[in-house]
């Protein structure tokens, strides 16, 4: 089978498609966006190539992170997006109309984490075909497919991971290369369609260059590397240096979509790690607000910069408590400057979001249900929220306060957050935010 990635790299290749595209990723007659730069043919073109959203004048040069984060997404072909590079700022906001992509680069971003956290495909992509761009044809052998990475930076410099799935007749992966500096560190490729595995080769340096052995096609390659590689020579370390970096920047996401009509109700004494869809807020307030008052203040003032102030008949917002009840569980209450509490089940849809998102924003990895990289210390994590639709229900005050929110906890270096707006407007007057308008 031909490898899914054109290379001038070291590593000995196998024939690869014109494109270098996986087979069947992106049908020959649909012409790539004119507003979208073709995918560059070698690393040097790539970094000297302007990401979407970025102006070529104002690109910055390439920067160095203490903390590994994901600096650019990259959708080669994935549902709507074609030759698709995104730049990723410590604030992002995907802007554009209903059905200009916002929602799928979010999800390739999270399948991403998902796979460098471990997860086997077949949970990562419930449903592959969707993610097979539109219009992208079979071959003979009526394989179609998609193809997604990204960058991660950090102390090692730039890493780049790209990865080509296969979506019909079996879903697999069929190619995956990660590369920093030029060199190709890890690259594999489906050699034969009737074994569950791929061939991977890994740069080893010393008397043999290169290492090669089966790794399965349903894993990501490059978080199975700290498995394989011993770690003996310079080339190896250097391997396992890259791979980390990808996989701490990849596992440290929380994909956050508040669920307002269950966020109210009273819920059991549990875990107090935040759950996805916030359902559990009271008992993670119950918590946070013995352990961090100075967190939890901070959290107050949003809530009040957020509800109106005085503007209230009630008064301002003033503190946010947990409340254990008689039956073993535990509700949230809001108190107001007059002395009113009100159950966070009495509040609109915009405002236990807001409630639910300013948590997010102000907490961290051991209060979230992320499973971040243990074997590194949090000071040297970036947690990322990953949001779609993070305006939505909002009214504009709170959209203005959530943003500066995330601008002032990112400048601290320990929280990045990637969303997705319909309107981004509020995004334009808030210095710090990277915008990225999709579908212009």
């Amino acid at each position: 089978m031909p490898s899914p990635f054109a290379s001038s790299a070291p590593l000995p290749q196998p024939p690869t498609t014109p494109d270098g595209a996986p087979p069947g990723d992106a049908s020959p007659t649909v012409p790539a966006s004119p507003t979208v730069p073709a995918q560059a043919a070698s690393v040097e073109e790539q970094r000297a190539s302007p990401a979407v959203g970025v102006p070529r004048a104002a690109a910055p040069a390439q920067l160095r992170y203490v903390r590994p984060c994901v600096t650019e997404l990259r959708l080669s072909a994935f549902a709507a997006h074609l030759r698709a590079r995104f730049s990723l700022g410590a604030v992002t906001l995907f802007v554009g109309a209903s059905g200009s992509g916002k929602s799928s680069a979010l999800r390739a971003y999270e399948a991403l984490a998902r796979l460098g956290g471990g997860a086997p495909l077949g949970e990562v992509f419930a449903d592959p075909v969707a993610c097979v761009p539109q219009g992208a044809r079979p071959d003979a052998q009526r394989r179609r497919g998609f193809r997604i990475g990204c960058t991660a930076d950090g102390p090692g410099g730039p890493v780049r991971l790209d990865v080509a799935v296969q979506a019909e007749p079996e879903l697999r992966i069929v190619g995956e290369r990660l590369s920093a500096g030029g060199l190709v560190l890890l690259e594999t490729a489906l050699r034969d369609p009737g074994r569950r595995s791929v061939q991977a080769a890994w740069h080893t340096g010393g008397p043999s260059p290169v290492t090669r052995a089966p790794l399965p096609d349903d894993r990501l390659g490059t978080a199975l590397l700290p498995l394989r590689v011993a770690g003996k020579t310079d080339g190896q370390r250097q391997v396992l240096a890259a791979a980390e970096q990808m996989v701490v920047a990849l596992r440290s996401v929380f994909a956050c979509d508040p669920q307002p009509d269950w966020m109210g109700a009273p819920v059991p004494i549990g875990t107090g790690r935040l759950l996805a869809g916030c359902d559990n807020l009271a008992d993670v307030l119950w918590r946070t607000r013995e352990e961090c008052g100075r967190r939890h203040a901070q959290l107050v003032a949003a809530l009040a910069a957020g509800s109106g102030g005085s503007a209230r008949p009630a008064g301002p917002v003033v503190d946010l408590r947990a409340e254990p009840l008689t039956d073993g569980t535990v509700r949230a209450l809001l108190h107001r400057a007059d002395g009113t509490r009100t159950e966070l089940a009495r509040l609109g849809y915009g405002e236990l979001r807001y409630v639910a998102l300013a948590l997010v924003l102000l907490t961290g990895p051991g209060v979230l249900d992320v499973d971040p990289a243990g074997e590194v210390p949090a000071a040297m994590q970036t947690l990322t929220l990953l949001a779609d639709g993070l305006d939505r229900g909002l009214d504009a005050t709170q959209h203005a306060e959530l943003l500066r929110l995330a601008v002032r906890m990112a400048e601290r270096g320990h929280i990045r957050c990637v969303g997705a707006v319909s309107d981004g407007s509020f995004a334009a007057r808030t210095d710090g935010v990277t915008v990225v308008h999709l579908g212009s």
